[in-house]
């Protein structure tokens, strides 16, 4: 069985692939969190690079999106009036931090949020408590809903097609902001799961070597360039990758996958209480 490090060389053969972070933002990532924890009095349990830098496809000036799920002390829970559930820290640069509480991040799970449900995926993870986020990615797959995942995925391609890539002129970003949710969208299609965050994985097991290899050396081209382009640029069209968007949203809106049986929530429950009396001291 290959190594994690071995499937990721396997899959930027593949296509182009990298998700640089500079050891000096890793540094102010640490100790925002450790900040964080002190100011706001909650653990923070998990926190990864998610945008660009996550997918795979960052350019030299693209920021750095931190996001990170914490759980808060047990009397905030038990509050009648509910008390903010999302730590957001002032943007500093390029960097751009925020966080979700456990009780929250756990009813985007039941709703198979995908954003959610990417960042438990993302190849760059700053902290995590191991424990809980094992349990926390078991869960993810177990409640996970087809329908709503495919759904999400699929509206966000049309959408950003609609919206960004019906001029004459492009930016490149946009390109991949079409066909990442179009290749998730047909993961989910072929095999009922959650899809992984890197983009070069994606493509990897969705696009076929031989029938795709002329899309998959211009998805190639363009993401050299972007790679070193600045997140502004722009290009004439990409007459192949276009033709593909199009015949695939063509295919989405004809057959829309159909919904498979999810289990109960109980167990989502069964974690929010676990964890939060685990951090909770007198």
């Amino acid at each position: 069985m290959p190594t994690n490090q071995e499937q990721e060389t396997k899959e930027e053969e593949f296509l182009r692939s990298a998700h640089p972070i500079d050891p000096g933002v890793r540094s102010q990532v640490m100790e925002s969190l450790a900040r964080i924890e002190r100011e706001h009095a909650v653990t923070v349990l998990f926190a990864c690079e998610s945008g660009s830098r996550g997918w795979g496809f960052a350019s030299p000036d693209s920021d750095y999106d931190v996001r990170f799920i914490y759980v808060n002390r047990l009397p905030w829970y038990l509050t009648v009036t509910p008390g903010r559930d999302v730590i957001e820290v002032p943007i500093s640069g390029d960097l751009d931090i925020n966080g979700w509480d456990l009780r929250k991040a756990l009813g985007l799970m039941r709703e198979s949020n995908p954003t959610l449900l990417e960042w438990l995926r993302s190849p760059v993870v700053y902290r995590e408590e191991s424990d809980t986020m094992e349990r926390f990615r078991a869960l993810a797959e177990t409640v996970f809903s087809n329908a709503k995942g495919w759904h999400h995925y699929a509206s966000m391609a049309k959408k950003n097609f609609r919206e960004h890539l019906q001029a004459d002129e492009v930016r490149y970003k946009k390109y991949l902001y079409v066909l990442r949710p179009l290749l998730a969208a047909r993961w989910i299609r072929e095999r009922p799961g959650v899809p992984p965050m890197r983009f070069a994985e994606l493509a990897q097991h969705t696009l076929d070597p031989v029938r795709d290899a002329a899309l998959v050396a211009e998805i190639n081209a363009l993401l050299e360039v972007k790679m070193r382009a600045g997140e502004a640029a722009t290009s004439p069209r990409w007459p192949g990758i276009h033709d593909f968007i199009e015949a695939e949203l063509e295919r989405n809106a004809a057959e829309p996958v159909q919904p498979l049986p999810v289990p109960g929530h109980a167990a989502l429950d069964a974690l929010l209480h676990d964890t939060v009396l685990r951090f909770t001291t007198d």
